[in-house]
């Protein structure tokens, strides 16, 4: 990944304090998207790892993974299919493949859905998100994955602030890293 475009994405990641009950800063990613050369240089500095492995299809959970997912996707030269999630008020109809996530950075578990139609035996999966904190919702799309007979090859972040031995486990590569967003 060009170190430009490494720069640029630290510079751009804006932290905010909610206020008086917050108990940490939220990470505004906003200037991400609205940066055109960082929004055309993500989908091919993500994918590049994973190349070798030659993925036939991207997945990325609903809500930012379905920005950064399509970027990917589009690099590749594969088609893109959404994991969705029951609270962002947009399922799809027809057959799904739900997997719950273990307990995320909040302790939540979260539902992830893909359209069975969409994911199946022979597909090669790179999973796209645009920041991955504990791994919880990469691992439940890899269950969604074997629940289709989908192999896995790995997920590409733009930033992977999990613990490393996750990332190894998960296969979980990342442009920025827990040192670049936390100084």
């Amino acid at each position: 990944m060009p170190a430009e475009l490494r720069e640029r994405l630290v510079e751009l990641l804006r932290w905010i304090d909610p206020g008086p009950a917050a108990t940490h800063l939220v990470s505004d990613i906003s200037g991400w998207w609205r940066d055109p050369e960082v929004l055309a240089a993500l989908g091919p500095a993500l994918v590049e790892p994973f190349r070798p492995a030659r993925p036939t299809v991207v997945v990325a959970p609903a809500v930012t993974g379905l920005l950064v997912g399509p970027l990917a996707a589009t690099a590749l030269g594969v088609g893109f299919v959404p994991a969705h999630k029951p609270g962002d008020g947009r399922l799809p109809a027809g057959p799904l493949t739900w997997a719950q996530s273990p307990p995320d950075f909040r302790g939540r578990r979260v539902d992830l859905a893909v359209r069975e139609r969409h994911l199946g035996r022979g597909d090669r999966v790179l999973v796209v998100d645009d920041w991955v904190a504990t791994g919880a919702q990469v691992r439940a799309l890899y269950d969604i994955c074997a629940a289709r007979g989908a192999e896995p090859v790995g997920t590409a972040a733009v930033a992977v602030d999990c613990p490393p031995e996750v990332a190894a486990d998960l296969r979980i590569r990342g442009l920025l890293t827990g040192t670049d967003l936390h100084g």
